[in-house]
């Protein structure tokens, strides 16, 4: 096997829950109909215990969320702080992003988009809901 190859392994599942400082939590079962896959989640803050939301969410490799907007009148979106692993972010009309950990990502209000793990690799990152007027999901 080539180096190349090496590199591109998948991790299994217990090595990359080493990785994944926030743990992966439960699978997410309640929002499983919005992904394409497997994915899991870890609350790291009670809802309504703040009035920021922030969550761990896992992704098994290859899975990913479908297509969504984060709607508000005023404020909202989404920030993804990747933590672990590989993944993908796009905007649609735009070019796919690959996430590595460290990565900051700023998704504003009513921007179309998708996020997930890349094909060959578990994928962590932190969840933040921001705060707005009229916020919703679509």
């Amino acid at each position: 096997m080539t180096e190349e190859k090496l590199n591109h392994k998948t991790l299994k599942k217990d090595e990359f829950e080493k990785m994944n400082i926030f743990g992966m939590g439960n699978p997410n079962d309640a929002y499983a109909k919005y992904f394409v896959g497997n994915s899991f989640l870890n609350p790291l803050t009670e809802i309504g215990s703040s009035s920021v939301f922030l969550a761990n969410v896992t992704f098994e490799p290859g899975c990913r969320n479908n297509w969504h907007i984060h709607h508000a009148t005023k404020g909202g979106g989404q920030i993804l702080i990747c933590t672990a692993g590989e993944g993908w972010y796009q905007e649609e009309g735009k070019e796919a992003i690959p996430l590595k950990p460290g990565m900051i990502i700023t998704i504003p209000t009513n921007v179309k988009h998708w996020h997930g793990a890349k094909k060959d690799s578990w994928f962590s990152h932190i969840a933040v809901e921001v705060p707005g007027e009229n916020c919703s999901n679509e």
